[in-house]
């Protein structure tokens, strides 16, 4: 039996892989929609006809705060939520490296491999959980984004851990 990842118990997992989440598609209507919300519309982004004739990559390139922008969905959809926690807040990232464009063309699959490499008590069950995330894209090698995000949780009061 595989053990339960808690709050309490979160040292016992640390330095393994906590999870491999399913591969997400990204196409080029998310990044333009991406573009326009954060204001960053460059012709390497969102110009597919400039960049088949111009761009040393062949296609639009996924903005690198895009990806990192998914660490959340990533984690919740992997259910890499501790059992006793009741809420996290973010709080911050330690370290986050774009290391290869990711090239949209007509759609690019993204998965991201969570580890947990921290854990700082914070007293009355409250913990700092720091996570690695390396993004895969589908076809390549080796991660293209490589991000350290930290993550403040608060536990369950004890009546609502027995009832989860």
């Amino acid at each position: 039996m595989t053990q339960e990842f808690l709050l309490s118990n979160a040292d016992q997992f640390l330095g393994k892989q906590i999870a491999l989440t399913d591969w997400l598609t990204i196409n080029q209507d998310q990044v333009d929609r991406f573009g326009e919300v954060t204001r960053w519309t460059p012709w390497m982004h969102t110009d597919p006809v400039r960049c088949a004739e111009e761009s040393p990559y062949g296609g639009t390139l996924v903005h690198g705060f895009f990806i990192v922008s998914l660490i959340t969905y990533f984690m919740e959809g992997a259910g890499v939520r501790p059992k006793d926690g009741a809420y996290s807040l973010n709080y911050g990232m330690d370290k986050v490296r774009v290391l290869r464009p990711v090239i949209t063309g007509s759609g690019v699959c993204l998965r991201d491999r969570i580890k947990l490499i921290g854990v700082t008590d914070r007293g009355e069950g409250k913990r700092l959980l720091k996570t690695s995330h390396e993004f895969e894209v589908e076809g390549q090698k080796c991660p293209s984004v490589y991000v350290e995000y930290l993550n403040f949780w608060f536990p369950k009061a004890q009546d609502q851990v027995a009832n989860h």
